[in-house]
């Protein structure tokens, strides 16, 4: 319990991301959390993260990411505000609470374009 308070506590610091501990963003570690995306702003990483986002994410979180069932809306302030280094840890370690699967078998070059194609959502 100490663990997740601290760790809450530290998301909650920093200025651009107030991450929520229910959520499998807000559960990323800090070391996770301060990894930067070697894909940022990237145009061809873009447009290969908007490819591999309707193959792999759009069944669940919709066509336009903005949700469907009990996935979330990913066309939001709280994805826009995340670290990319949090988005990327969820894609690897998904959420079996919340649903989400482990997108660990795919490369890491395309869960970072994922990541980057979403920030721009």
């Amino acid at each position: 319990m100490r663990r997740l308070l601290f760790l809450a506590a530290l998301l909650g610091a920093c200025p651009s991301f107030a991450g929520d501990v229910r959520t499998p963003v807000g559960k990323a570690p800090a070391s996770a959390v301060t990894v930067q995306n070697p894909y940022d702003s990237d145009d061809a990483a873009i447009r290969a993260g908007a490819k591999l986002f309707q193959r792999h994410c759009a069944s669940c979180h919709g066509q336009n990411a903005a949700g469907q069932n009990h996935a979330p809306a990913l066309a939001s302030t709280e994805v826009r505000n995340a670290p990319p280094g949090a988005l990327f840890w969820v894609l690897r370690n998904g959420s079996l609470r919340h649903g989400m699967p482990s997108f660990s078998h795919l490369p890491e070059q395309q869960r970072w374009q994922i990541v980057t194609y979403l920030k721009t959502l």
